[in-house]
């Protein structure tokens, strides 16, 4: 991939847009040169955010892609999920807060399964299955969600979700 930080990054879509909330669809063969194009801005936004995941809707793309990388700062480690779908999840749930590159300065604390199956395509076009945990579990958990038009703020109580929305549209208006 070329080098990241000489490419500039693809703009964010901040929430309430419509995109964020639409299912998306299948990458198909005839998508991937397409998809290959659009990696580099997408890490660069997602670096330079900083974030650890970005999904094809928050650039405005509705194909069911995502990006994840988890490393410790100054390392990358980065995954390109193609089709992702979990197909696994634990009983053991945890608590960890959540924010979002499009509900930028927005957090709260989201209940998912600890550890979760995951199945998608690599770049390469093989099918990859990953048991993953912790941090790296939420993360793509989160990014599957977008997928899917769902936000983080779905997993909370309405009162709670309403409160961020508020303050976000506010943030976002003094912008």
């Amino acid at each position: 991939m070329a080098d990241i930080e000489a490419v500039p990054p693809t703009p964010i879509l901040i929430a309430p847009q419509a995109v964020l909330r639409r299912q998306t669809r299948d990458v198909k063969p005839e998508d991937m040169a397409m998809l290959r194009e659009n990696l580099p801005g997408m890490f660069s936004a997602m670096y330079k955010a900083p974030g650890i995941g970005l999904a094809a809707p928050q650039v405005g793309l509705g194909l069911r892609f995502a990006l994840v990388d988890v490393a410790n700062e100054g390392e990358r480690d980065p995954i390109v999920m193609i089709n992702p779908e979990v197909i696994e999840e634990s009983e053991t749930l945890v608590s960890r807060e959540e924010g979002c590159l499009s509900l930028p300065n927005q957090y709260a604390e989201v209940v998912r399964p600890q550890s979760v199956r995951v199945r998608f395509r690599t770049l390469a076009g093989d099918v990859e299955e990953r048991e993953v945990d912790d941090l790296l579990a939420t993360c793509m958990q989160h990014e599957i969600d977008h997928l899917d038009g769902i936000l983080f703020v779905d997993h909370l109580s309405s009162l709670k979700r309403n409160m961020i929305m508020r303050r976000l549209a506010k943030e976002q208006k003094g912008r």
